[in-house]
């Protein structure tokens, strides 16, 4: 390190597991990084992502200032203060003339991995007053909050598994080796699952791929896919069955045990064996040794989540944790406290009783053109372009993309792309990139890298499998000319509610206002706030209303973080159901079984495709970083040796698949690590449309997997797009 250069931690912002880096910077540039060995969560771990935030930080494609659509069609760079005037001039009309429903609003994933994300976007929402919003959650994990909900009646009610105490995890649909977690927020979730097989624990990986997880476990099952809530009906069934059930201290918080049973009585070993390509034996080995275990933890993920009964099975995964016992146990599954929550104050987690709560709802309203229901104030995202293209009342005519590029995330992007360059009246997008969906925008607002932005993670301490809270400023001072990712948003705001003028910290003004209105906090504590920007002083307010009462102050401390504690039981400060007790068979999922109990009898697919997570991406938006290409990251079909002979493909050879929304090319890459009728490509390729400025992605496209979706087909219950277990034809290509 040179005598000029100088460190500063960072949490990294690139995947769930938000570990802490130590970043080397020379001047205003991060010249490396490095896992923080102090840092109270991560202790110095890393991964390739992390490694190249350097690369990332100084991509030569990012955009610098806001682009703008002249009177030529195409975009050109403005300033700030014109994009802004842009928008004013624009968005408060349309919504005058057409009302609130005629804007839709896409939230992408990389929100939840910045401050302005989490903070900003709901107050958007609220001041658009649209119902039309779409996020990344409905190609991903709306399941699992639609089950918590109907289980916990809180839709954010979300356990994890106690990774550091159980001593059986059972992983079903889930690659966490690759992925880093999802779901549960977990530095080095590799060396926790090594500890586990250290201390004499079991790992049981349920995969139709042998990946890296899998070749970690004690018990790989390569299941059918698509038959998660088949297998897992199974094992809850065959824990009732043979009166292995047993909730322990959850019994007197159940409601519903007698009718489960009943539920689920058809699902037994012998039913579901031929549906999962799963034998009755392996099936009841599960179950038994999952309630033998002194502890245990079931979690399921992605491949269980967007498959046609992805909400079915986020149900069941709790219904395990539940007749184990395991539910709100050390070493089980447990409910995380962050230093933000809305919790209320308790000597111990806990000990505040359950009582009756407002409870979750579906179905509140619709969507317009198909009648799909919401679910947690969203609409599924495959719908998108149709509320877009069909002519009617409400048609969506204006749109606010934020960190999202749904032209190659969501089904269907050839329909997408044209009713964005043909179906709007005026688009904003808030990206870093010119990419896929971006270029179809009216005005382009670029936020700066992540070195120049601070950081705390309000959505994964939620998901934290301990207990911690940490925060860094930004390591770099914010580059002339750019503006902070809160002031976008704030000014985004202002523009769009027709206050365009007004100061930027009249956004956060009002937030502060309305979190001590609804804390029932007096006013005067917004005095005493503290911090160097709006953003600073409304983290300030969360902690000093959260449960362990800690201030801005305190985190800047602490650099490296502070521990919290272990997760703790506290079922009953979580409740939120209007009985006040866990309702375990909710009438939503009830109505939902009989679909389950049809597909007993379903025929499968002779072939059907499934995604799959590279350690060195993270969904699209990472594609343009040259130091994480090529090696394992790249857009292949793997098929299995049997299939590829039987299809005439050979390794390398370019192979063509099609399913109900047309068909795709891509290099096969004949391997056994996929069981026989299955193929799987990864997701979030696809860079080949014309007008992008993303030049490494541009140069390795790949191939755009969700093009091979219309888009019809999608779990009922939570309006989550079925990505996984696509029937599938495959031919060589000519």
């Amino acid at each position: 390190m040179s005598h000029d250069s100088r460190t500063a931690p960072r949490i990294c912002p690139l995947c769930e597991a938000t570990c802490g880096l130590t970043l080397t910077i020379e001047g205003t540039a991060v010249t490396g990084a490095r896992g923080d060995r102090d840092d109270i969560f991560s202790r110095g771990f890393i991964c390739p992502k992390g490694a190249s935030f350097g690369g990332l930080d100084a991509d030569p494609d990012r955009l610098r200032v806001p682009l703008v659509r002249g009177d030529d069609g195409e975009l050109r760079e403005a300033a700030w203060g014109e994009a802004f005037d842009r928008i004013a001039a624009r968005m408060p009309d349309l919504v005058k003339a057409h009302g609130p429903q005629a804007v839709g609003v896409v939230l992408g994933n990389p929100n939840v991995h910045t401050m302005a994300g989490s903070l900003y976007p709901p107050l958007l929402l609220g001041a658009l007053r649209t119902r039309n919003v779409f996020t990344a959650s409905t190609l991903d994990q709306m399941p699992k909050h639609v089950s918590s909900g109907l289980l916990f009646g809180d839709a954010h009610a979300i356990p994890v598994p106690d990774l550091d105490r159980t001593d059986h995890l059972l992983l079903i649909g889930a690659n966490p080796l690759e992925s880093n977690g999802s779901l549960c927020t977990a530095p080095d979730f590799p060396g926790r699952l090594k500890a586990l097989r250290r201390r004499g624990g079991t790992l049981t990986v349920i995969d139709p791929r042998r990946t890296r997880t899998a070749r970690l476990a004690d018990r790989h099952v390569a299941i059918r896919p698509g038959a998660d809530a088949l297998l897992l009906a199974a094992l809850a069934h065959t824990l009732i069955d043979e009166k292995l059930a047993d909730p322990g201290p959850l019994a007197e918080h159940l409601e519903g045990l007698d009718e489960l049973a009943t539920a689920l009585a058809d699902f037994t070993p012998d039913a579901v064996a031929a549906a999962c390509d799963v034998d009755a034996d392996t099936i009841t080995a599960i179950a038994r040794d999952l309630v033998a275990a002194p502890t245990a933890a079931v979690y399921g993920r992605i491949g269980s989540c967007t498959v046609e009964h992805g909400t079915l099975a986020s149900w069941l995964v709790d219904v395990l944790n539940i007749l184990t016992g395991n539910l709100d146990r050390p070493g089980g599954a447990l409910f995380p406290l962050s230093a933000t929550a809305r919790a209320p104050r308790a000597a111990e987690p806990g000990t505040r009783k359950a009582a009756p709560g407002k409870g979750f709802a579906l179905g509140r309203w619709s969507s317009r053109v198909s009648g799909h229901p919401e679910a947690k104030g969203e609409l599924p995202i495959a719908a998108l372009a149709e509320e877009i293209d069909t002519p009617g009342e409400d048609r969506i005519r204006a749109l606010v993309v934020i960190a999202a590029n749904p032209v190659l995330s969501a089904p269907d992007g050839d329909r997408l792309d044209a009713a964005l360059a043909d179906g709007l009246d005026f688009m904003v997008s808030v990206d870093p990139y010119l990419n896929e969906t971006s270029r179809r925008a009216d005005v382009v607002l670029p936020p700066p890298p992540p070195s120049q932005s601070a950081h705390f993670d309000f959505a994964f301490n939620n998901f934290a499998v301990h207990n911690q809270v940490r925060y860094t400023r930004a390591a770099v001072p914010l580059e002339d000319g750019r503006m902070d990712e809160s002031e976008i948003h704030a000014r985004l705001i202002l523009a769009v509610s027709g206050m365009h003028g007004a100061p930027p910290s009249a956004v956060d003004d009002l937030a502060v206002d309305t979190a001590l209105t609804r804390a029932g906090a007096p006013k005067e504590l917004a005095a005493g706030l503290t911090g160097e920007s709006g953003p600073e002083r409304r983290l300030d307010l969360m902690l000093r209303l959260g449960p362990y009462g800690l201030t801005l102050e305190q985190l800047l401390a602490h650099p490296h973080g502070i521990d919290l504690g272990p997760l703790k039981p506290r079922l009953t400060e979580v409740l939120r159901t209007r009985s006040g007790r866990v309702e375990l068979l909710p009438d939503p999922i009830a109505a939902d079984l009989p679909r389950l109990r049809r597909a007993l009898g379903d025929r499968p697919a002779p072939l059907v495709l499934v995604g799959r997570r590279h350690l060195r991406s993270n969904n699209s938006w990472m594609h343009n970083v040259g130091s994480l290409t090529g090696g394992s990251n790249v857009c292949t079909l793997q098929i299995h040796p049997d299939d590829a002979a039987r299809l005439g493909l050979a390794d390398g050879d370019t192979a063509r698949i099609e399913s109900s929304g047309g068909g795709i090319e891509a290099p096969a890459e004949v391997t056994d690590t996929v069981r026989s009728g299955v193929v799987s490509l990864p997701h979030g390729w696809g860079h080949s449309r014309p007008g992008t400025r993303m030049s490494v992605a541009a140069a390795h496209p790949g191939a755009n997997v969700n093009q091979l979706l219309d888009g019809t087909l999608l779990d009922p219950l939570s309006g989550t797009a079925v990505l996984n277990a696509i029937p599938v034809s495959v031919t060589p290509a000519h």
